[in-house]
């Protein structure tokens, strides 16, 4: 069973799903959008990002590194740098850790009507290590969200249904050839995936980033006729540019 390098967990999330939530993000995409607000989550692997604005010159990473000719990627530089201008994105968590971390904030769970998101990058390309995950956080009592765009197999959605509570949906564009020329892919598995779900009475939110001279006006309308024919609830996410400063970091 592949498993994922999770790049962080967000606790007291109040933006992916209903009430209070933990947002675990996986590593590993198989679009590439070019807005992605997370750009540290298209790599499966563990990365180096080097914030050279926080950069204070003192060394210390220079001194670490035996290999400066040629990175062995052991991230030894991360753990000296003082000012955290030298982080690692992704690392792997046993079960028993990551249950942990995801079951610290249960009593606002339980208040709020929150649970777990499961995020990424794209983690229903791990849809096995997925659904075990999911389970225990279902035994758990916890209530479990897939944030997902849906371009994988409908086998893979098979595999971990049975655990999930809430698919929040990610739909880019309607258009064929617009979503191909924003995120490298056809839209066509996406659309069918979506509808496969809605027809066995998922719940499922759809989620819409508008980003400036690629989908806003038009084609979110189009959006929104589509989900509204379909019953759906929809949200636009406005775009933002924190992805920028750590793509930057990454190359």
């Amino acid at each position: 069973m592949t498993e994922p390098y999770i790049f962080d967990i967000r606790r007291s999330s109040v933006s992916d799903g209903p009430g209070v939530r933990t947002t675990v993000f996986f590593k590993g995409c198989n679009l590439d959008c070019f807005w992605c607000h997370n750009p540290e989550g298209k790599e499966s692997l563990p990365q180096l990002a080097v914030f050279r604005e926080m950069c204070i010159s003192c060394g210390a990473c220079a001194r670490f590194c035996k290999n400066q000719d040629h990175c062995i990627k052991c991230f030894g530089c991360a753990e000296v740098c003082p000012e955290g201008a030298r982080r690692v994105y992704g690392r792997k968590y046993s079960d028993g850790e990551l249950l942990s971390a995801i079951t610290a904030d249960k009593a606002y769970y339980d208040l709020t009507g929150g649970g777990v998101t499961f995020s990424g990058g794209e983690c229903m390309l791990y849809p096995e290590y997925l659904a075990r995950i999911a389970e225990k956080c279902r035994d758990e009592g916890i209530a479990v969200a897939v944030d997902t765009a849906g371009c994988v197999p409908f086998t893979s959605f098979r595999t971990v249904m049975p655990y999930v509570d809430l698919f929040l949906y990610d739909i880019k564009c309607i258009d064929r050839e617009l979503h191909i020329k924003g995120t490298g892919r056809d839209n066509l598995l996406i659309l069918e995936n979506l509808d496969r779900l809605l027809h066995m009475g998922k719940r499922i939110i759809v989620r819409a980033p508008v980003i400036p001279d690629f989908n806003e006006g038009a084609e979110c309308e189009k959006i929104a006729e589509y989900c509204a024919q379909r019953g759906l609830s929809i949200e636009f996410l406005k775009y933002h540019e924190l992805g920028i400063s750590k793509k930057e970091a990454l190359s």
